[in-house]
């Protein structure tokens, strides 16, 4: 007779649809797929063409896409092969992807969950092998139950209404991990060019993207946006992003602004740079008077931070479930009850873009 736990249907394996030019690589993609039990590959083929074409009869749950391939390239059929997979996740795996790279940051803007980059010929294969099951199954599998922290739950207005904001701010923090950078260029397009208020970025990423990404994130939102360095005052109208090596803090100036501070001492997430000192210092410097916003990511790093904010009348927001790559950061705050309001990256922007620095 068989046991009730027995009996329980197995989980499906993840769906993988492998889009790469190169006949071998397809085949070494599928072999590594071939080890892991909670994948299997659903499709190989030649041609971003292709790809859409399987797409328009087949569902998978992720897309690993190379960059560099005849007729249309990757980041070109980028947004069509996100809207033909209807939330299949796509990762590059591509040459191209390398560290610091634009095609990188081009491909996390355009809506990839993550990048992970070829190895070169007589490279040990080890390592990619490992790090593409681990990046997948990161991917697709169910995000890790959170514990709720013992804190008063505020009221989560409905996901597809902005909640009315009756006070305004002085400060924007902003924390993301993986899909952040895609949720970010959402929420940035919708700020208008006479939004003032300084918004300060700490996204995961290594220092070697961060003058790419810098530069990205201008064009994107229309306003300046610098690398922080030690004691660099935060103005209006700017967007500072935390350098990929240290921690983004911000301290008061005795005639009332604010500069950044940085600092590299290991914090209880494992990440640097990480949301939760920004969280943490803004809440001491602007008090209710900051909106923090947690987006897309891994983990739970900005949950210790947003505690902090929430505790000091600060507004707490983070991205909802369905518009997130990885609901791991911003799920781990709406569990624990500190977030004010679950909003897709457009709703979030509009709550920004709804809030004003009073006039002095």
């Amino acid at each position: 007779m068989r046991t009730n736990a027995a009996s329980k249907a197995e989980p499906r394996p993840g769906r993988v649809l492998i889009v790469d030019d190169s006949a071998v690589a397809r085949a070494v993609l599928a072999r590594v797929l071939a080890g892991s039990d909670r994948l299997e590959v659903a499709g190989s083929v030649p041609t971003a063409a292709a790809a859409l074409s399987f797409l328009a009869g087949a569902s998978v749950d992720l897309v690993i896409l190379d960059i560099q391939m005849p007729g249309i390239d990757g980041l070109t059929a980028l947004p069509d092969l996100i809207a033909a997979g209807r939330g299949a996740k796509v990762l590059v795996v591509s040459s191209a992807a390398g560290e610091g790279a634009a095609a990188t940051i081009q491909a996390l803007a355009l809506g990839a969950a993550d990048t992970l980059v070829k190895p070169l010929p007589g490279e040990r294969a080890h390592r990619f092998e490992a790090g593409l099951i681990e990046k997948i199954e990161r991917l697709l599998l169910p995000d890790a139950p959170v514990a709720r922290a013992p804190v008063a739950v505020r009221p989560v207005p409905d996901a597809s209404v902005a909640p009315v904001v009756d006070d305004a701010f002085d400060i924007v923090a902003i924390g993301a991990s993986t899909g952040g950078i895609h949720a970010l260029s959402q929420l940035l397009r919708g700020l208008p060019p006479t939004f003032s208020v300084p918004i300060l970025v700490t996204q995961h990423l290594p220092a070697s993207f961060m003058p790419y990404f810098a530069a990205q994130l201008a064009v994107l939102a229309g306003r300046p946006c610098e690398v922080a360095t030690d004691r660099m005052r935060i103005r209006p109208g700017r967007i500072v992003i935390a350098p990929g090596d240290a921690h983004m803090r911000c301290v008061p100036l005795a005639d009332g602004t604010a500069a950044v501070r940085l600092s590299t001492e290991p914090q209880a997430s494992g990440c640097t740079p990480s949301v939760d000192p920004m969280f943490d210092s803004v809440a001491e410097c602007f008090g209710a008077r900051a909106l923090a916003v947690v987006l897309s990511g891994m983990g739970r790093d900005g949950t210790a931070g947003a505690r902090r904010v929430a505790a000091t009348g600060g507004y707490v927001v983070v991205q909802d479930r369905a518009s997130s790559a990885v609901w791991g950061m911003p799920g781990s705050v709406a569990s624990a009850g500190l977030a004010a309001a679950t909003l897709d990256p457009q709703g979030i922007g509009r709550v920004i873009a709804s809030r004003r620095r009073p006039q002095c």
